[in-house]
């Protein structure tokens, strides 16, 4: 007789589903993903481990993070940054986060930033996971931000991008490429 699987928790069952959010979220570029809590939080616990190196840029976020064994360390160095993206201090922040290298390219950082997901310009998303094209509006963002990120994307170089707002989120992968209207 086989032992009976373990059963999740309340806590492993809400960080599965945030998993399984942000993985429809980026096999579907622009297409927002519904997940079991608002905010970032949840992202911090379903995505972070002591294996990884993390950077916030608020105190609620940043003892979050510290709670899962992850390494804090600065911006440049992190995989997995958590930062506003609204100011210009912001970009300049942005502009230096890891985007990979030829050996290595799958060591860009991932971005998670709060968005307003339907309002704001509109931008053309095109690439893999995306039919033809799609449209996207992101609001709450500085205007340069898509400038900063097609300096740092350069396929297959570049970062990946989650944008929360409240309980939805919508990815942006290096692969894809995000045209203003």
């Amino acid at each position: 007789m086989l032992p009976e699987p373990p059963v999740p928790d309340a806590d492993e069952a809400r960080d599965n589903a945030t998993f399984g959010a942000l993985l429809a979220a980026l096999s579907r570029p622009g297409t927002p993903q519904a997940m079991p809590l608002p905010g970032p939080a949840p992202l911090a616990l379903a995505l972070i481990d002591r294996e990884c190196r993390v950077w916030a840029d608020t105190p609620e976020l940043d003892t979050l993070l510290r709670r899962t064994g992850a390494s804090a360390v600065p911006s440049e160095l992190a995989d997995h940054v958590f930062l506003a993206l609204d100011t210009e201090a912001a970009l300049a922040r942005m502009g230096r986060l890891m985007a990979g290298d030829a050996l290595y390219p799958d060591e860009g950082a991932t971005l998670i930033a709060p968005a307003r997901i339907g309002t704001g310009p509109e931008l053309r998303l095109t690439g893999p996971g995306i039919e033809g094209s799609a449209r996207l509006r992101l609001g709450g963002l500085h205007p340069a931000v898509w400038a900063v990120r097609a300096g740092l994307c350069r396929y297959p170089l570049g970062i990946e991008m989650i944008f929360v707002d409240g309980a939805q989120i919508v990815a942006l992968p290096r692969s894809t490429l995000v045209e203003e209207n």
